[in-house]
C-alpha cells in the first residue's frame, strides 16, 4: 500500500446480517474508491467483537487486503472472520509496559 494513499472511515449502515462499515481509498491524481467491510450480528451479540472497536477491526483488515493487493484488491466488499477478530482481542488484550 502506497503511503500516501488517503483512507478515511466514511461510517456504518445497520442490516439485517451486521453492520457494514464503510470507507473510502484515494490514491494521489486518481478517483477514489469505495469498499465494505461487514462483521455480523452475531459476533457483537456472542461479545466477540466490541462496537466501539468494529472500525478498527475493518480498517486493519483493508490495509492488508490494499498492501496484499497493490492497493487494487478483486473485490470492493469483505467479511470479518473469526479468526481475524480473534487475532484483534489477542492484540488488544496484551498488557502494555508503562513507565
Amino acid at each position: 500500500m502506497a503511503a500516501s494513499n488517503l483512507i478515511q472511515y466514511i461510517g456504518y449502515h445497520a442490516s439485517a446480517a451486521g453492520r457494514e462499515y464503510a470507507f473510502s481509498v484515494r490514491e494521489p491524481g486518481a478517483l477514489s474508491r469505495e469498499y465494505t467491510l461487514t462483521i455480523t450480528n452475531e459476533a457483537f451479540e456472542s461479545r466477540r467483537a466490541r462496537y466501539q472497536d468494529a472500525p478498527d477491526i475493518c480498517s486493519l483488515r483493508l490495509h492488508q487486503e490494499l498492501a496484499a493487493s497493490t492497493n487494487d484488491p478483486a473485490t470492493t466488499h469483505f467479511g470479518i472472520t473469526d479468526t481475524e477478530l480473534a487475532t484483534y482481542d489477542a492484540g488488544r488484550a496484551k498488557p502494555r509496559n508503562i513507565l
